[in-house]
């Protein structure tokens, strides 16, 4: 097996869940009904799905497990703690890229949160290319969500020094 795959287990600890803290970019929102669906599958079922934290504790994904860890019974029955594993990106972007994708696997986002994303994502040099593979997004949903003409979005899609192909005329035979 791939110990890339499998480390982030490795890591697996309850911990306080006062050291964990919510990131401050996460466009993922849920409804207090679905809230509260959480805190009974999680009564139900027990911890199914640990939080996933970056080294500093900061979640990745987990901040509704997060909250409602933090709400009668689960607080007296967990003892105030919540199950992390630790991933460690390279950068900001590979933290974001965790949390979206994450969360695109399970729901839907809101709009004006994926906006600022995009635009982040975008003015820290990253490519359309990039952020469609990292985020599972169509150059078509960047472009709609980065709020950049067409013209200046065209010229970021087009590689450096690399131009427009040359276009080919086919012919049947």
């Amino acid at each position: 097996m791939d110990s890339k795959m499998i480390s982030p287990l490795d890591t697996l600890q309850w911990v306080d869940r006062g050291r964990v803290k919510p990131n401050d970019y996460n466009p993922n929102k849920v409804s207090k009904q679905n809230l509260e669906l959480l805190k009974q599958s999680i009564l139900t079922n027990g911890w199914t799905l640990p939080i996933v934290v970056r080294p500093d504790f900061t979640i990745i994904d987990g901040f509704h497990r997060w909250t409602v860890a933090g709400e009668e019974p689960l607080v007296s029955m967990l003892e105030g703690k919540v199950p992390v594993v630790i991933v460690e990106h390279k950068d900001k972007a590979g933290n974001i890229y965790g949390t979206v994708t994450h969360n695109r696997a399970r729901g839907t986002h809101l709009l004006e949160p994926m906006k600022a994303i995009v635009k982040e994502l975008m003015n820290e040099g990253k490519t359309v290319e990039e952020i469609g593979k990292q985020l599972g997004m169509r150059p078509e949903e960047i472009f709609r969500l980065s709020e950049f003409s067409k013209e200046d979005f065209l010229r970021m899609m087009i590689k450096p020094n690399e131009g427009y192909s040359k276009a080919e005329f086919i012919t049947k035979i």
